[in-house]
């Protein structure tokens, strides 16, 4: 059991985000704690996508406040983010086909010895990294492009977790996958956990958000709709706040109970 931290590693305060005329993020708060998986849901459009590129510094916020460890942060750029200790695992992945795994993990933070490329260091702590992670890969020298997608997406994460990350954002994990390569995603969430990292994860897919996530926060137009642990919570509870749903199976139940009550 991972210990949860009382003061959030990360907050956002009252965020808002304006692109021209258009509001995209409005009054929106989020909480991210040491240990503690938090599912970020909500229809296209909802804004998921702009809060999570404001948190990795590709979108300065507008208004509001981002704390770090309980102060006030400014994060405008992504090497603010990175270096506090955000590290964002984008849907695209971002690897490069041609090289192999070691070369792909140390992507832009290679080792050097004397000069040149400590290829030596650099693959036995790939190989440490991945055997602490239970990532299971044929090898660390075959390309990229010879990986399942399953194989690349616990390459990527890897990736992020280089910098000794306190956060880690992954951004629709599993959408191109097949049920065992998901499964396979979902355990290394699970295993960023128990390391004691926070992890954020926008995803559409209700089934994998309530296997690992503990607390589902929904936005719905730019802004919160409502914050749900998941072992409290139904499916039907998040689905009607992310649709806005005033009328559904859940509403529906609840007053035919009251009206049983009666």
């Amino acid at each position: 059991m991972v210990h949860v931290s009382a003061t959030p590693v990360l907050a956002l305060r009252g965020v808002s985000k304006r692109f021209g005329a258009v509001q995209a993020l409005t009054d929106v708060e989020l909480e991210v704690h040491t240990g503690e998986v938090v599912a970020l849901v909500g229809d296209n459009g909802a804004g998921k996508s702009t809060l999570v590129k404001t948190i990795a510094g590709v979108h300065p916020i507008d208004e509001g406040v981002i704390e770090w460890e309980g102060s006030a942060v400014s994060i405008n750029r992504p090497q603010d983010a990175q270096q506090l200790g955000i590290a964002t695992v984008y849907q695209d992945l971002a690897l490069c086909d041609n090289l192999d795994v070691v070369g792909n993990l140390y992507l832009g933070r290679e080792l050097l010895r004397l000069g040149s490329l400590d290829e030596v260091t650099m693959e036995q702590r790939a190989r440490e990294l991945l055997n602490t992670l239970s990532i299971r890969i044929p090898s660390v020298r075959i390309p990229i492009a010879s990986l399942s997608g399953g194989q690349r997406q616990v390459v990527a994460i890897a990736r992020a977790l280089i910098g000794d990350p306190k956060v880690v954002i992954l951004d629709e994990p599993t959408a191109a996958l097949g049920v065992e390569q998901t499964a396979q995603v979902l355990d290394l969430v699970e295993r960023l956990r128990e390391r004691g990292l926070g992890v954020i994860l926008i995803s559409h897919n209700m089934a994998d958000v309530t296997a690992v996530a503990d607390t589902v926060h929904v936005l719905r137009l730019g802004r919160n709709n409502g914050s749900f642990p998941v072992k409290e919570t139904t499916n039907e509870q998040i689905i009607a706040a992310i649709t806005g749903a005033t009328d559904n199976a859940v509403t529906r139940r609840q007053s035919r109970n009251a009206e049983a009550a009666k």
